[in-house]
């Protein structure tokens, strides 16, 4: 058995993959849209006050440039595997061919606690911004609707509600989601244009002084870090979501050609834009008055652009939306492939006759993400996400290493260059961000792993179908 255990996935090419019954729709720039989607959201519009402020001061620059390269060179790797292994999709289905089920199911484990505890928290992020805009037009929502228990309110019910709709839209079908989806990236870059077109003519350089206030790293008394490395680790969640362009292989047109350009031509163009946005903003107003949830939006109100804030407001809502969307599609094709494959129950591998789309698993895991969207504040869901999304990244970066040396011949139609160093330099970076991480994060981490070892050991390594 534990032989078995350890057995590597064959590895299919979209060639010669059985068809699973998901329908191949998605193009080059579909996916494109779909890593910009996802990336493009609660970072920059949330996150980047809340690290300016509390971590990195105006070096958050510094932070995102940072993370934008230890997510460079993990991205590096996941295209080489997309574009080699484009049948299987996603960290799961690389870490099966590299190094055997038992790893396979720890990385697809973690990838839930990634993609569903993000869809939670960026719900929380858009109902404060929904709430806002009701706030501005006389129809604010009673504050017991808007908070979760914690916070003294009943529920998040804005949070809860966005995704139940999403959920309908998954359901309808991949094809629809995608049109959705870019209709509102669109929308989200016209936002940024407008943020850029205002602040740039209203930089005040003596707000970049000093520039790394916390310096570049600290541990405080009471366990939480500060300091430019820290408020990389933090504002790591802005790039969560061009990983989940390699979910899609399996409802890409052409894997092995699409997969790759989505992935690379996301996290280029949104870490140019995070870089210039987080710049204009330490620049526009003192770093110190970003601490608040909708940080774009107040930077703009205490300068005086009352227009361009609601403006901002309308669009980080849609933002927001389109990061739910990608993430949401992420995970069920995740709980799709690893039930397909024996792993879960095979409940979540029906596909609907006439969506083409694996309903049981969008509506499980919408009525589950809801309920925590509704109860659970985001500070307690964000912490989570970040650990889990790092640890993908290094076992990607190792994978691709690993098959270099085991499946030399396997057609590589994209290469990562200098090869082993980026692979290397991925598996160091990522390792280095969970480093600065939280104690407290690192125990929930644990636990969540421990959880996932029992339900292993209890169900999948007797129902696998590799072992079988």
């Amino acid at each position: 058995m534990t032989l078995q255990i350890f057995r590597t996935k064959p590895i299919q090419t979209s060639e010669d993959s059985v068809d699973q019954g998901l329908k191949r729709c998605l193009s080059a720039w579909d996916l494109a849209f779909l890593g910009i989607g996802a990336i493009i959201g609660t970072g920059i519009f949330v996150l980047t006050g809340i690290a300016a402020a509390t971590q990195a001061g105006p070096a958050v620059v510094l932070s995102f440039i940072i993370a934008g390269i230890a997510c460079a060179f993990a991205a590096l790797s996941y295209a080489e595997l997309s574009a080699a292994i484009g049948g299987c999709g996603s960290a799961y289905g690389y870490s099966y061919a590299a190094f055997g089920e038992l790893c396979a199911f720890i990385i697809g484990w973690d990838l839930l606690l990634e993609y569903g505890i993000s869809v939670a928290a960026v719900a929380n992020g858009w109902s404060g911004y929904f709430n806002n805009a009701l706030t501005a037009i006389g129809f604010p929502l009673p504050e017991a609707l808007t908070k979760a228990p914690k916070l003294g309110g009943l529920i998040n019910l804005p949070a809860t509600v966005i995704i139940l709709l999403l959920m309908g839209l998954l359901i309808m079908g991949v094809k629809q989601s995608a049109k959705a989806n870019n209709a509102m990236v669109f929308v989200k870059l016209i936002t940024i244009s407008i943020f850029i077109g205002v602040a740039m003519f209203n930089v005040h350089p003596e707000n970049w002084h000093p520039f790394m206030p916390f310096g570049w790293f600290e541990t405080l008394p009471d366990g939480k870090t500060t300091g430019v490395l820290a408020g990389a680790s933090l504002v790591f969640f802005a790039y969560v979501g061009f990983d989940a362009v390699s979910t899609a292989a399996e409802e890409a047109q052409n894997p092995q050609r699409d997969l790759p350009f989505g992935i690379i031509t996301s996290l280029l163009f949104c870490t140019f834009v995070y870089i210039v946005v987080a710049g204009l903003l330490t620049g526009v107003v003192n770093y110190k008055d970003l601490n608040v949830s909708s940080p774009v939006a107040h930077a703009l109100t205490l300068i005086g652009f009352d227009w361009a804030s609601a403006l901002i407001s309308t669009g980080v809502i849609a933002g927001l939306t389109t990061v739910m969307l990608v993430l949401y599609y992420g995970l069920t094709r995740i709980i799709f492939a690893m039930s397909r494959d024996g792993l879960l129950s095979p409940f979540f591998s029906q596909v609907h006759t006439t969506t083409q789309t694996p309903v049981r698993a969008i509506v499980v895991c919408g009525i589950f993400m809801a309920l925590i969207a509704g109860f659970i504040p985001l500070g307690d869901l964000a912490e989570l996400v970040n650990i889990g999304t790092l640890a993908a990244f290094v076992l990607v970066c190792f994978g691709a290493l690993v098959l270099r040396i085991t499946k030399p011949d396997l057609p590589r139609p994209f290469r990562t260059p200098f090869s082993p160093l980026f692979p290397a330099l991925g598996m160091l970076s990522c390792g280095a961000l969970m480093a600065f991480l939280p104690s407290l994060t690192w125990l929930r981490f644990v636990i969540w792993l421990t959880i996932g070892l029992i339900v292993y050991f209890a169900y999948s390594i007797h129902n696998s179908k590799l072992v079988k």
